[in-house]
């Protein structure tokens, strides 16, 4: 019998002012334990949403640039109402907590990181994904420099944002059509068109959690952002109907990159929907 984990992620709601809720979940989804608060269906409903979060979190690990040992530590998901933070809690488990916007983040990782300490004898230590299994490694680094579209392909602004700020490394815009509607340098179109997919993914995901925050039901969200040993992958929004995708290496300040990402939404705002990588 599975051994239910809800007395042990109890800690993190009684212990961090703010926190709203914990959940752990096993990597296909299934429940293994919550806290109060949460009826039966809304647990089932975003461990599922989790499972499918950390799987496509991993999965664009390339994107933050090649590494011999990819590691992914976290996905955070902000909201206007709240937060949610998702870790590895063992070989095949996942923690998640939400909590208020004004919640102390340092305090609510360390309790949760604390917590996986914890659930040391039930459940093992993270494992490593393979970089082999998702296209790691220097061949991923190759994709992005070569095999470019073109000038016709490339966001001036986009490049510029990502020249003034240290360690940035790509950025893709994103229509509400999964579409790219073009990219920094060095970004082809199957680069874009794989990125955009697992985005379009993320976001959706992402939304489906938003009950887990005491979320309304046309939730504001405002980014999702992916940590990994080796860098950075993050989701926001640019305005109607459109997201801005990118990436950075660990030590860049994704807050100054985001902002300056945020800075160029309205110039980005004339790019003809479905662009220069469109199908169409």
């Amino acid at each position: 019998m599975t051994t239910d984990l809800s007395w042990m992620v109890k800690d993190i709601v009684d212990n961090v002012p703010r926190a709203r809720h914990a959940v752990v979940l096993s990597a296909d989804g299934l429940p293994r334990g919550a806290t109060d608060g949460l009826t039966e269906r809304d647990v089932r409903a975003v461990s599922a949403a989790m499972a499918g979060m950390q799987s496509l979190s991993r999965a664009v690990a390339g994107f933050a640039g090649p590494s011999d040992q990819v590691r992914w530590n976290q996905t955070i998901v902000e909201f206007a109402h709240g937060w949610i933070f998702l870790i590895a809690a063992g070989d095949g488990a996942y923690l998640a907590a939400a909590a208020e916007p004004d919640v102390d983040i340092e305090q609510i990782s360390y309790r949760m990181n604390r917590l996986v300490a914890r659930l040391g004898d039930s459940l093992t230590s993270a494992p490593r994904v393979n970089p082999g299994e998702l296209g790691q490694g220097d061949g991923t680094d190759a994709a992005f420099r070569e095999g470019a579209g073109g000038p016709a392909f490339v966001i001036p602004e986009l490049d510029k944002a990502i020249a003034e700020v240290r360690g940035a490394r790509h950025a893709v815009l994103l229509g509400i059509n999964g579409l790219p509607r073009g990219a920094s340098s060095g970004m082809g179109k199957d680069l874009a068109d794989r990125i955009a997919a697992a985005m379009m993914g993320l976001h959706a995901y992402s939304r489906a959690t938003s009950p887990f925050t005491g979320g309304r039901e046309e939730p504001e969200w405002r980014q999702t952002i992916i940590e990994f040993q080796h860098g950075w992958v993050f989701l926001i929004a640019a305005g109607a109907g459109a997201y801005l995708a990118a990436a950075a290496e660990h030590d860049c300040d994704i807050e100054e990159f985001t902002t300056r990402l945020q800075d160029v939404v309205p110039a980005l705002s004339g790019t003809p929907r479905g662009g220069p990588f469109s199908d169409a």
